[in-house]
């Protein structure tokens, strides 16, 4: 046999091996784990707090129940989808010369041999609680996101989307099902039908060097259930620690944690990202803030304690736009629907910006004021943020805050077109507080403001 035979053959062998490996991992995903009793499982898991909807596959077949995206990710209603919109639909509404643009050096050897200046970016993030959300369609390249305010938005299906980690549906008749992206064509949100079992939901106050926080929380930013493990080593070897069993966790001294259990027993782990230096920080659903990021070089302990089960989708009113005023440093002010960033323009979409260590998610529902310093003015390397509850917060001028921030649109009632303020001129943003705003105070009626 020639030798080109053989490396044909050998190669129509590879490629045979790799459909059939390729054809396991569909089957594997599509196939209801074994052990399980299906209607049990999806009868006991979908509680009113857990992501619950239907779920439709390019091949037309249906499954419906508790959702968690990645399999082992974002269980809840007050969990993130992210992803990365398409094309900035607000750009064409400002004058080409008036676009902000940043300098950018050409530099050889450390020399800098050209400044020129380019158009800023304008390519923005997505980023909204599930409980936020109606739809999630695949349509081609793009991922077809709508909310309960009917504002839609076309996100790149490869560019870091949530959507292309798959989602594992409890389905009611077929089990424990994992559906790959490349399977889905359509998720419905829904409100579980029936109320389920209330989940072990990780929920403790965090200390930093900021201050107190307290909500669900998110440890390493994904586990979030008292059956989810804290793994690590000790001087014994490999451990797993379920967080049920866990009271506290302290930040240690070099790259460790030390874990106080619910015994009182004292257990320090390192040797994993989880356990040390390299965590990637906590999520906490604090209620007065959103969701904020706790860094580990400002995280400091937590204790666990009870919280509930959490919000459920229809506790999230529909959103809506975002209105309020802009104030110029001239003393310029106009007022009626707004465009924070070139970006964001829903109330229940969010400001971002860090502040010691912190960085802060806040809903632009919950935001009463933001006022920018002017540069010379003590304290002008941080914004005040108030909200509507009164509280002020300091945050950096960076994120949402900082110089890539692409300016606001005002659509002045009256006006035909929107009036273009670039960021460099704002003073002051005040908005419009909504009608109803997740998280709703204890009491309180959708129609009706909250006090």
């Amino acid at each position: 046999m020639k030798g080109s035979t053989i490396a044909g053959w050998a190669f129509a062998t590879v490629v045979i091996l790799l459909v059939l490996a390729a054809g396991f991992r569909a089957y594997q995903r599509a196939t209801p784990s074994r052990g399980v009793s299906p209607v049990a499982v999806a009868a006991e898991e979908a509680h009113q707090s857990l992501l619950y909807g239907r779920v439709v596959t390019v091949g037309g077949a249906s499954y419906e129940g508790r959702l968690r995206w990645g399999g082992g990710q974002e269980a809840f209603w007050g969990d993130y989808f992210n992803g990365a919109k398409n094309e900035n639909r607000w750009a064409a509404l400002v004058p080409p010369k008036q676009l902000p643009k940043e300098r950018r050096p050409f530099e050889i050897f450390g020399f800098e041999i050209v400044d020129r200046e380019e158009p800023i970016e304008l390519g923005r993030l997505f980023m909204a609680r599930f409980g936020d959300l109606a739809r999630i369609e695949s349509i081609g390249r793009d991922v077809r996101v709508t909310l309960k305010s009917g504002t839609v938005f076309d996100l790149g299906r490869f560019s870091a989307s949530d959507f292309d980690d798959g989602v594992r549906v409890w389905d009611g008749t077929r089990g424990v099902v994992d559906l790959d992206s490349m399977r889905i064509r359509a998720i419905e949100l829904l409100t579980p039908p029936n109320p389920g079992r209330a989940p072990d939901r990780l929920h403790g106050k965090v200390r930093t060097r900021q201050g107190d926080f307290s909500g669900f929380v998110q440890w390493n930013r994904e586990q979030c259930l008292g059956s989810d493990t804290l793994d690590g080593r000790t001087a014994g070897g490999e451990q797993k620690l379920r967080f049920d069993t866990i009271r506290s966790i302290a930040r240690g001294s070099g790259d460790s944690s030390l874990v106080t259990l619910l015994d009182g027993k004292e257990v320090r782990l390192s040797g994993t990202s989880a356990a040390g230096k390299d965590n990637r920080g906590l999520y906490v659903d604090d209620p007065r803030y959103g969701r904020v990021l706790v860094s580990w070089s400002a995280f400091e302990v937590i204790d666990f304690g009870a919280g509930g089960s959490g919000p459920a989708y229809g506790d999230f009113p529909a959103g809506g736009p975002l209105k309020g005023s802009v104030t110029t440093y001239a003393g310029r002010r106009l007022a009626g629907r707004l465009v924070f960033d070139l970006d964001e323009s829903e109330i229940t979409e969010t400001l971002d910006a860090p502040s010691q260590g912190v960085d802060y998610t806040l809903p632009f529902g919950l935001i009463a004021s933001i006022v920018l310093p002017n540069a010379g003015e003590h304290g002008a390397r941080r914004a005040l943020v108030t909200l509507h509850s009164g509280e002020a917060l300091q945050l950096e001028r960076s994120g949402d805050l900082g110089k890539g921030n692409a300016g606001m649109l005002v659509f002045v009632e009256g006006r035909q077109g929107p009036e273009y303020v670039p960021w460099a001129d704002v003073q002051q943003v005040a908005l419009d507080r909504p009608v109803a705003m997740y998280p709703m105070p204890a009491g309180a009626q959708r129609g009706a403001p909250a006090r």
